[in-house]
């Protein structure tokens, strides 16, 4: 069974278009990933399929139910985990779960039991009956993530969910991200800048670009599409070195982010002593070169042609999703 199905999807805000018609499944128990530079509909692909905004042509369903004709039943069969903080600092961590639940009519029994078993899945039944604003940042976003399992929802969306957290942190969540996959049979969407999480977590990843899929599947077979070594070279003239590469035929595709380039070569070893030769007859100076094989991120710049440090930079267009467990 399909957790998502997308046919179509298209969204339009005054002339501009967020979502370019997109066409998608999404498997039952399936880590799946969203990528894409900032603007590129990630977001707004979520709110469409949360119920939050409605399409402007094509349709989608989650757990077989139609996001526009039956929001209710889409509303019940989803959980979401925002990029920005939405916990109660001055609830404890039991309160907050206590009142997520009463949202969703959860009857006290039931409610009592799927806090004690969510609190115990992200490691914070220690902590349950402390204020939230005690917690550190990765204790709130277990947290937040326990929260969005509630109502033992179908489809579950992460927006960013270790967006800021320290580097360990981060990959402590992982492993509570793919244990709860695991444990409460959740499909997982995912959107995340960070391409190391993706690799890691994601059994499938979409880019997404200028509102459209440009490349779908697995990040190992991603990777494969370069098709050879990457030679990452910063030069104090990129351009002119670009120019001179396509020239001498060294080399298949040339990226330049920023005064660094990625040259994608069939045989680096071979080709990159020929490449710092024909930088220094022309008097161009070679800081750093190394080789490597290809990574998810190398995929992500390769085909949207932005770094993630460049794409970080840009003004981020986003509205804060809030949505009710119920048609309102």
């Amino acid at each position: 069974m399909n957790a998502i199905e997308m046919r179509g999807l298209t969204k339009k805000f005054n002339g501009f278009t967020a979502v370019d018609s997109i066409s998608l499944d999404i498997r039952e128990g399936e880590i799946f990933g969203l990528l894409g530079p900032n603007g590129a509909g990630k977001t707004t692909t979520i709110s469409m399929l949360s119920t939050i905004l409605a399409p402007t042509s094509g349709s989608a369903k989650v757990w077989g139910h139609d996001i526009v004709g039956e929001k209710d039943a889409v509303r019940k069969s989803i959980g979401i985990v925002f990029q920005d903080p939405s916990l109660d600092d001055e609830l404890t961590g039991r309160e907050n779960m206590d009142f997520h639940g009463r949202l969703y009519d959860i009857d006290g029994d039931t409610r009592g039991k799927r806090i004690t078993e969510l609190l115990k899945l992200v490691d914070l039944e220690k902590h349950a009956d402390k204020q939230v604003k005690t917690y550190s940042g990765g204790m709130k976003r277990r947290l937040e993530i326990a929260r969005g399992l509630m109502h033992k929802p179908k489809v579950l969306f992460l927006d960013e969910p270790t967006l800021g957290l320290d580097p360990q942190t981060r990959r402590k969540l992982w492993d509570y991200i793919k244990d709860f996959n695991r444990k409460e049979k959740v499909t997982i969407i995912l959107t995340t800048h960070y391409m190391e999480e993706a690799d890691f977590l994601c059994g499938r990843v979409a880019i997404v670009d200028q509102g459209k899929i440009i490349r779908l599947d697995t990040p190992e077979k991603l990777k494969e599409l370069l098709g050879g070594d990457i030679l990452s070279i910063e030069v104090s003239d990129p351009k002119k070195l670009s120019g001179l590469l396509k020239k001498a035929s060294l080399a298949r595709n040339v990226q330049i982010v920023g005064s660094a380039m990625n040259v994608i070569a069939s045989n680096g070893s071979r080709t990159l002593p020929k490449i710092i030769e024909l930088a220094c007859k022309n008097g161009i100076e070679v800081n750093t070169a190394v080789m490597k094989r290809p990574s998810l991120e190398d995929v992500f710049i390769h085909y949207t042609g932005r770094g993630i440090r460049e794409q970080e930079a840009e003004p981020k267009r986003s509205a804060r999703m809030r949505m009710r467990p119920r048609g309102h």
